[in-house]
């Protein structure tokens, strides 16, 4: 038996897929097309961190 989804769930569908679109679309020439996307940002971030968490010497160390 199929299930429909909700209108909440319709509408979390339909804001995600705005969403990544939005994110995701070619950047705009000028000023904002160095602008980088929160969920880059987030990327960039966590792959550095990530980096630094890294030790050489043996095992890893736990970022707080």
């Amino acid at each position: 038996m199929a299930r429909t989804s909700s209108e909440d769930e319709a509408a979390a569908i339909a804001a995600a897929i705005q969403r990544f679109v939005a994110e995701t679309a070619l950047a705009p020439s000028g000023e904002q097309a160095e602008a980088t996307a929160p969920w880059q940002q987030a990327a960039l971030i966590e792959g550095v961190s990530a980096k630094s968490a890294f030790d050489p010497q043996g095992g890893e160390r736990w970022l707080s």
